[in-house]
């Protein structure tokens, strides 16, 4: 079940993007300006609103680690704005002055792409800021770009129907001339990576103007040549489908339509999950949280809905939180090494969001987390609701309660270290390790797996979030 938590209406005119961050929230119009907020509560920054393009703003995404915020327009510049200011650190003019339609920044902060009115492709150094190369994407206006999750590649899609796939020199490894009749209007690549054999697989989703959300897999051979072929079609919608997102573990894939309508579907499967109505007028925008259940719609009702995921305990696919990903050792020091902020991400996440202004004002970090007592929330806390300091404990006595790891599912256990893993991450030879082993195996043996002892295709790790629930599930279950 998908339920409304908060509504946004801060905007004079259409909401073209939003885009969110770990901490923060971004929205950005036709009313020229950008609405930053904080993602925990949705409260406006205080350097919010942004203003600096003289045109309407068409896109917007954050930088990996969200200390910036970059945003195009049709005044033909992307600016990249600060988020600890809300200053602009850099303007980037467009070749030729064409008005820039859409810009994307690679997983690795390393590159930014943007697409113009005339066609014309740029590629960005982002962190110095300088043009690296300009390409042509054809005759049309380039109204589409998603990086792959390795940051080596990209895809653009055009008011002519096309997807184009590149690489960091400009050139054109493929191209499906005639994805979707009458164009192209939004694509994004999967987070997750499959790989067999010789081969190293990405999905792609693109929607357009034919009313179709269709999933593309982009198979990379160990040859370097790139294929690409249709998975799926998707038509739940009966309107030109204008966005569409997948969330932060690949697991779901959301898109907005002409028709009003929000849909989310089980992306492995391709089956349609829920139908969302609670838009005006066309749905432009769309995109998952990275960091809990939850999912943003934007729409020219100047509206933008948050959306949670409530059915925790669904075996479909859910949203997974990454709280202490860098830690391998036992889970009391895993949870006593969160940060105030992961504390906060934890209690969102149980449902528990009225706790987090109080936790912060307190500074509760994850140590403090586990010593709480029902005398502390009472009267150094102040948390007056024995129900609600009752819930908090016993959610307290669950994360202490999964320190008990005897007879543990072999599939659970990183072949590396034998131990139960706490952020299980899928390598390039298909299998799943504990990220801090495998990374630390890659350095030493050179690339190698640890499974086949072949060499691995690529050195990069895609969380793997199903094992992760499922993992939790069992951590769970034998609590209760």
């Amino acid at each position: 079940m998908m339920s409304v938590i908060c509504t946004l209406q801060d905007h004079r005119d259409d909401v073209n993007w939003c885009a969110f961050s770990g901490q923060l929230f971004a929205t950005c119009s036709g009313d020229k300006t950008l609405r930053i907020y904080n993602s925990h509560d949705f409260s406006e920054r205080p350097f919010s609103p942004l203003s600096g393009h003289g045109y309407g703003v068409h896109c917007c995404c954050f930088s990996t680690c969200g200390q910036f915020l970059a945003s195009c327009s049709t005044d033909a510049t992307v600016l990249i704005w600060s988020m600890d200011t809300g200053h602009i650190e850099a303007v980037l003019e467009h070749p030729g002055r064409s008005p820039v339609r859409i810009c994307a920044i690679s997983s690795d902060s390393a590159h930014l792409v943007s697409g113009a009115s005339d066609g014309t492709i740029a590629l960005w150094d982002f962190p110095s800021k300088q043009l690296r190369r300009t390409g042509a994407g054809g005759d049309s206006t380039v109204v589409a770009c998603s990086f792959s999750p390795c940051s080596q590649v990209f895809v653009t899609g055009s008011t002519y129907g096309d997807l184009r796939l590149w690489n960091l020199d400009m050139k054109q490894l493929e191209a499906e001339k005639n994805a979707h009749d009458l164009g192209v209007t939004c694509c994004t690549f999967s987070p997750i990576i499959l790989s067999g054999g010789q081969v190293v697989q990405f999905q792609l989703a693109s929607c357009g103007q034919d009313s179709h959300l269709k999933i593309w897999a982009i198979d990379s051979f160990y040859t370097g040549v790139y294929k690409m072929h249709l998975v799926h079609t998707l038509t739940a919608q009966s309107a030109p489908v204008l966005s569409c997102a997948y969330s932060s573990d690949g697991q779901l894939l959301a898109s907005g339509s002409v028709d009003k309508t929000v849909t989310v579907y089980d992306a492995n499967n391709a089956v349609l999950l829920y139908t969302l109505n609670r838009h005006e007028r066309y749905v432009t925008a769309c995109c998952f949280s990275p960091a809990s259940r939850l999912l943003a719609t934007g729409s020219m009702d100047k509206s933008v809905n948050i959306w949670r995921l409530e059915d925790e305990h669904s075996e479909g696919p859910a949203l997974s939180p990454g709280y202490g990903k860098t830690s391998a050792g036992p889970l009391t020091l895993l949870v006593s090494d969160w940060s105030e902020q992961d504390v906060s991400s934890w209690l969102l996440e149980e449902g528990l969001e009225g706790l987090v202004d109080k936790f912060r004002a307190n500074n509760i970090d994850g140590t403090e987390l586990l010593n709480l007592t029902k005398e502390t929330l009472a009267s150094e806390l102040h948390i007056e609701s024995v129900g609600l300091r009752n819930k908090l404990l016993r959610k307290v006595e669950e994360l202490k309660n999964e320190l008990d790891c005897s007879g543990i599912p072999d599939e659970f256990l990183c072949p590396i270290t034998r131990e139960l893993m706490r952020d299980p991450v899928i390598a390039a030879d298909g299998y799943s390790y504990e990220r801090e082993a495998i990374a630390s195996w890659i350095h030493t043996k050179n690339r190698s797996s640890p499974m086949t002892n072949l060499p691995l295709l690529t050195t990069l790790l895609t969380p793997n979030h199903s094992l992760r629930m499922a993992i939790s599930r069992w951590k769970t279950g034998r609590a209760t």
